[in-house]
């Protein structure tokens, strides 16, 4: 899986248009449907914070994960000046070693579609399984095969601003699910020249039950699988799919 460098310093403006707001409270309500009540929350592959900020100002006492250290960098500092305390650990998803149990685990903005093995998502559940404290909930979004074959696609999408640009190319292969991302980021510098760097990434776009096998694997309980930010079933020409999961209530 690999991290974002040069891209994490202009990721937030870059992608402003995240429905973090619409985000925090779909999972909310996911709290109340399922009558979860939690105070620990752990945000897996959280990125530059922005949701696991926005749940601390809420009140919710938050961990963040995220494998690129670039990208954790800058949630310190967001966090930092709003005067957050939220614990970011530097971690591959995978990899999940966590200092106790906690109530949830969200994880949005697919993240997960960037694990591209079977083995390696239900490795993820499994660690997921393990810190979730009996009863707790799994909640995290994927990207549907359909938008990365239709809406994504062969499309390149590209922003000049006053102190950077970027070009970000997706080249999606049926084949294995895959979508690849180039992203190609200008940076000006303190001469008012531009540096260029390269960044390749890949996501997978999982058919559900693909996704449910390994949920099931891991020993985890799928509660609802669900439309975008609704509780309506899925649909052919869904873009982002929810699942909840429950953790298993059985002695750690």
């Amino acid at each position: 899986m690999a991290s974002y460098e040069q891209f994490a310093m202009i990721y937030d403006s870059a992608l402003n248009e995240l429905p973090y707001e619409v985000w925090l409270t779909y999972i909310e309500s996911i709290f109340e449907k399922f009558k979860l009540k939690p105070e620990l929350i752990l945000d897996l592959g959280c990125g530059t914070g922005s949701m696991t900020n926005l749940m601390a100002k809420k009140g919710y006492e938050m961990i963040g994960v995220d494998l690129s250290e670039d990208m954790l960098a800058i949630a310190r500092d967001k966090a930092k000046e709003d005067n957050l305390e939220v614990m970011y650990l530097n971690q591959d998803m995978s990899e999940l070693d966590l200092f106790g149990t906690v109530d949830a685990v969200i994880s949005v903005g697919d993240a997960l579609n960037y694990i591209t093995f079977d083995e390696d998502l239900e490795k993820t559940f499994e660690k997921v399984n393990l810190f979730l404290n009996p009863g707790g909930l799994f909640i995290f979004d994927m990207n549907t095969v359909y938008k990365f074959k239709e809406v994504l696609g062969n499309k390149t999408y590209a922003e000049n601003h006053e102190d950077y640009a970027y070009i970000w190319e997706n080249y999606y292969y049926e084949d294995e699910a895959i979508n690849e991302y180039e992203v190609n980021v200008f940076i000006k510098n303190e001469d008012g020249l531009y540096e260029k760097s390269t960044e390749v990434h890949h996501e997978r776009g999982y058919d559900p039950q693909e996704v449910i096998k390994c949920l099931e694997a891991s020993g985890l309980k799928l509660l609802g699988l669900y439309h975008d930010n609704t509780f309506e079933d899925l649909k052919s020409t869904t873009q982002r799919m929810y699942f909840v999961a429950q953790e298993v209530m059985k002695e750690k």
